[in-house]
């Protein structure tokens, strides 16, 4: 077995390497003059198991034709079998269409991962399990709310979790039976031309005093998180922590979320981050127990 570390990797691979015990070859890769990619696998493998990691964080459309490059290199090498191994997954959110004629984004994208050569996918937390039925082949997924949840116990002292809205309440659910602690969710619906989010049902939140974990897959603006955070002071909690396994922090919204009294914030290295401002968890392990 050998693993193949891809061009957006965060030091994923690395860390897997030295898990495993599983050797390491890293691609060879330049940028042409016209912006396009450049892959070579530098060491002929052939008749292996081999386990690529890229991650599909921004830029998402290069990285994506990278590891399309770097899957169709290595089947055409006759390998035996091949993993993609995904710690972020674009496209996932339009696992269906909302209006007539919208792109199945996961669709196409898992489409052509399979066709490049890919005949295993292991993906972290992704946004809907059964959208991964669009590979058609092997599918693991890797759990990272274990070790989230260890960090998690160094910083709260009496946890309630909390799902931003219902499709987070089975991850909200399992952070929960890690945490030994009670958790609900806020029912929210999303504005479908604009992305605007509003809470739509708000239960009463038995969270007087206690410290609020807010747990969701993804955060990409904030918005969501902020509105339960502010559901949560509402109802009295002590402290508001925010906790995703995929974060993008995109139009400010680190700052947006630190305003609205989150005071920390627990993420993954699916998708490179400053240390400085958030607290980053290592999702390697939870690969390496899916191998």
């Amino acid at each position: 077995m050998i693993i193949i570390g891809g061009t957006a990797t965060n030091g994923i691979d690395e860390n897997l390497s030295k898990i495993t015990s599983i050797p390491l070859i890293k691609v060879e890769h330049k940028i042409f003059p016209d912006g396009e990619s450049y892959i070579r696998i530098p060491q002929h493998i052939t008749n292996q198991e081999i386990l690529v990691v890229q991650s599909l964080y921004p830029p998402q459309d290069k990285h994506f034709v990278e590891l399309l490059l770097i899957l169709e290199t290595l089947a055409d090498m006759k390998n035996n079998k091949i993993t993609a191994i995904i710690p972020y997954l674009a496209y996932a959110r339009q696992d269906r269409r909302f209006k007539e004629g919208e792109a199945l984004s996961i669709k196409t994208i898992l489409g052509a991962i399979s066709r490049a050569g890919a005949d295993a996918l292991i993906v972290i937390e992704p946004h809907k399990a059964e959208e991964l039925s669009y590979f058609g082949k092997e599918v693991k997924i890797a759990d990272p709310i274990p070790e989230i949840a260890k960090e998690i116990k160094k910083k709260v002292e009496n946890p309630f979790v909390l799902a931003p809205d219902r499709g987070a309440l089975e991850r909200a659910k399992r952070l929960a039976e890690e945490l030994n602690a009670e958790y609900s969710y806020i029912e929210k619906e999303r504005d479908r031309d604009t992305g605007e989010v509003r809470i739509k049902n708000l239960p009463e939140l038995k969270v007087k005093g206690k410290d609020v974990i807010i747990i969701d897959d993804i955060i990409s603006t904030g918005g969501t998180m902020i509105q339960a955070a502010k559901a949560a002071y509402e109802f009295g909690a002590r402290k508001v922590i925010s906790a995703a396994v995929h974060s993008l922090f995109l139009e400010n919204a680190y700052e947006k979320m630190v305003n609205g009294g989150i005071r920390e914030i627990i993420t993954t290295n699916t998708i490179p981050q400053d240390p400085s401002k958030v607290t980053i968890i290592d999702v390697a392990p939870s690969i390496a127990r899916k191998l």
